[in-house]
């Protein structure tokens, strides 16, 4: 786990369709984004098959690791959907249809005249114990067991849960985020740049390439820090460093 003022977190993404391409991710962006927003570092994130074993394992491995797990995709109505089984399983804990989840689905499916048949009542399957996770769009809840917070893979629904979810959740101290535009090639900065993260060790310094339409090859470097009086350091040696190379590179 990590240190008081850290709170990490990982994905794992579960699906079939997310491995074999038929399927483009869009939730690991944004919920990367939303933690970061919050206070919470993303650590890691995998992407395992619908198969229970690769669930239970990859579900062990990371709950024991960091402060939280969030898992994205099945658990629908068809056969194939499998999470919630899966988790009850790596948790040692039964399953069975939740009457509190039944009742929030009836009264969803009622008001939009939708028929509770034998699939739609899957996803009412809550493992023993835990606690339910609103879903505003399609009333079949996500649910939180343990430090693990599952949610459904279609991005509007898997939104509307994590907005649910994170009240739920501790914070940590926010990363404060600066992008310096370098005007130079990621190659005329690489050692002083290394040397400047060596005098920095509280700070993190990315440097991320990139095309300019206008100049050619060019630079963005990020500088990223939970202290405001570090980052703002770092951030004066970065900028003196590009003031020296530009002028080499221009002689």
């Amino acid at each position: 786990m990590s240190a008081p003022n850290v709170v990490t977190a990982a994905i794992l993404v579960i699906g079939d369709e997310i491995l074999s391409g038929r399927t483009k991710d869009k939730n690991i962006g944004y919920i990367a984004e939303y933690l970061t927003n919050i206070g919470i570092d993303l650590k890691e994130v995998r992407v395992v098959p619908d198969e229970e074993d690769e669930i239970v394992a990859a579900l062990n491995a990371l709950r024991v690791r960091y402060d939280y797990v969030f898992t994205t995709g099945g658990i629908g109505p068809t056969h194939d959907d499998i999470t919630a089984d899966s988790i009850a399983k790596a948790f040692g804990v039964s399953i069975d249809v939740d009457p509190r989840a039944v009742k929030i689905m009836m009264e969803r499916f009622a008001a939009r005249g939708v028929e509770m048949n034998e699939a739609r009542l899957r996803m009412a399957r809550i493992p023993a114990g835990a606690d339910l996770v609103e879903n505003k769009q399609s009333g079949a809840p996500g649910f939180r067991i343990g430090n693990v917070i599952v949610m459904a893979g279609v991005p509007s629904i898997m939104q509307a849960m994590l907005d649910a979810a994170a009240p739920m959740l501790k914070t940590g101290v926010k990363m404060i985020s600066e992008t310096i535009k370098g005007d130079v090639r990621e190659g005329d900065i690489g050692t002083e740049l290394g040397l400047i993260a060596k005098a920095h060790p509280n700070v993190s310094i990315g440097s991320y390439p990139f095309f300019d339409e206008k100049s050619g090859p060019n630079t963005n470097l990020v500088i990223r820090s939970r202290d405001a009086a570090h980052l703002a350091a770092a951030r004066a040696d970065v900028e003196a460093m590009l003031v020296r190379v530009r002028a080499a590179t221009a002689a």
